[in-house]
């Protein structure tokens, strides 16, 4: 702080703005994440006051605001105690739930899990399980875009993580399919305890099914060195002789699952939604497409340009996680605002992507925005940031980008699809955000 500013302390909340008791406005953030953040900036400014669960914490808005609180720079917010509250017994002690040293040193390790020849190696594999899942897709007037994809990206998990699912039948993998959205759903949990017929009470037994799917396979894992990730998490040690636990493998696979495949499921929708409303940049992604071969290496999938543009701009549109939360560890000032120690802290990623501020029209689908003549996400550093930033920055972020591209690159080459210009998605955001109708488009094979 300057000698000129003036700390400053949490606005008061606005007459109407506790909302429901317990719940505060957490039914308005499910109907409309944007429309709460734009009414949080435009009465509070960047740091706002929001009561949930009991308590009052504050939303950090713009990128100044989630620039400074995902920096981090004096470690005073934390991910573990903000994250277990929400989803912690479900996800316990994966990547985004360690913080600091613990945080550096298995964020060390993972990192060698992916290195560029790793990335090369996954998105050779990839190809066979996108052909696999893709095999019984048929054109129809509704295809259910977004449950097809899910399960796609489950299967590709199941290849790239364990090595294929030759061994796994159909009905198991369905049945871990079940325990990650129960999982993922915990996040909208009232209840937030064990009990039955609750989203947590789900959520618990969903855990048991990950763990127990997981640690059938651990020694065979451990036993024999393959290329896909959980033999890698097995067997990856650092020039300091740092290795995984068999507890650690277990918690970082189920973590790096869930996330590998509900984001990318929710990037892939969301660009066929759009590619299907603007068919000149459909037709633009297949012409690329065309120009490789049906099972690109890493290097051509990343020369598919217009593809990127595309991404990028669905991820704008639709951050797979549009709010970041955290909670203080001691106090600190957030803009010249002084935030007490155990703070929750909700961060507006979602908000920054579409502030007039930085972006030209930015509800509009404009992936021409993200080209080297224009470069719009450098109006500032932090104004694209749908993978988080700072040291919790998305280690799977290349991972994911090679993932959608690839199952792009196949649906490109194989399929047409349309869908009504009119068409908004009606999105259940009560954890991440997902199209209730389940994204339907008229697909038609080449």
């Amino acid at each position: 702080m300057t000698a000129t500013e003036t700390l400053r302390e949490i606005p008061r909340l606005a007459p109407g703005d506790r909302g429901l008791p317990w719940v505060g406005r957490l039914l308005d953030y499910s109907r409309d994440p944007v429309g709460f953040y734009r009414h949080q900036w435009e009465t509070y400014g960047p740091v706002s006051p929001f009561f949930r669960a009991g308590e009052t914490g504050v939303v950090a808005l713009g990128p100044d605001a989630c620039e400074a609180v995902l920096r981090n720079k004096d470690k005073a917010y934390a991910n573990g105690p903000a994250w277990g509250q929400i989803v912690g017994p479900f996800f316990d002690r994966g990547l985004m739930l360690l913080d600091f040293e613990e945080h550096h040193t298995h964020r060390r390790i993972l990192q060698e899990a992916f290195t560029r020849d790793r990335l090369a190696a996954y998105t050779t594999a990839m190809h066979p399980a996108i052909e696999q899942g893709m095999r019984g897709w048929a054109g129809a007037q509704a295809f259910q875009a977004y449950p097809r994809l899910k399960q796609l990206t489950l299967d590709i998990a199941a290849d790239i993580f364990m090595g294929g699912a030759a061994e796994t039948s159909r009905a198991e993998m369905d049945r871990v399919n079940k325990a990650f959205i129960a999982c993922v759903q915990a996040a909208a949990g009232v209840v937030r305890a064990d009990v039955p017929f609750t989203r947590w009470g789900r959520a618990f037994r969903g855990r048991k099914v990950l763990e127990s799917f997981l640690r059938h396979y651990l020694p065979a894992k451990r036993a024999n060195r393959t290329d896909d990730i959980f033999s890698v998490l097995c067997h990856i040690e650092t020039d300091d002789g740092e290795r995984f636990s068999d507890d650690d493998v277990v918690n970082h696979m189920i973590f790096l699952m869930m996330a590998a495949h509900d984001t990318s499921t929710i990037t892939t929708s969301t660009m066929l939604q759009y590619l299907g409303q603007h068919p000149q940049w459909q037709q633009r992604c297949r012409e690329e497409a065309l120009d490789l071969g049906p099972a690109p290496a890493m290097a051509e999938i990343e020369s598919l340009t217009s593809l990127d543009l595309v991404m990028k701009e669905a991820l704008r549109l639709r951050a797979p996680v549009p709010a970041l939360i955290r909670r203080t560890v001691k106090e600190t000032r957030l803009l010249g605002v002084r935030i007490p120690a155990d703070t929750a802290v909700m961060v507006g990623v979602q908000f920054s992507h579409m502030m007039e501020d930085y972006w030209t029209n930015p509800t509009v689908f404009d992936p021409e925005r993200f080209a080297p003549h224009r470069r719009e996400d450098k109006s500032h550093r932090m104004a694209w940031e749908p993978f988080g930033g700072g040291v919790h920055k998305c280690i799977g972020l290349h991972f994911a980008g090679l993932e959608v591209k690839s199952i792009l690159h196949r649906l490109l080459r194989d399929y047409r699809w349309s869908v009504s210009p009119g068409y908004r998605a009606p999105l259940d955001n009560s954890s991440l955000p997902f199209p209730k109708d389940g994204n339907p488009i008229h697909l038609t094979r080449i």
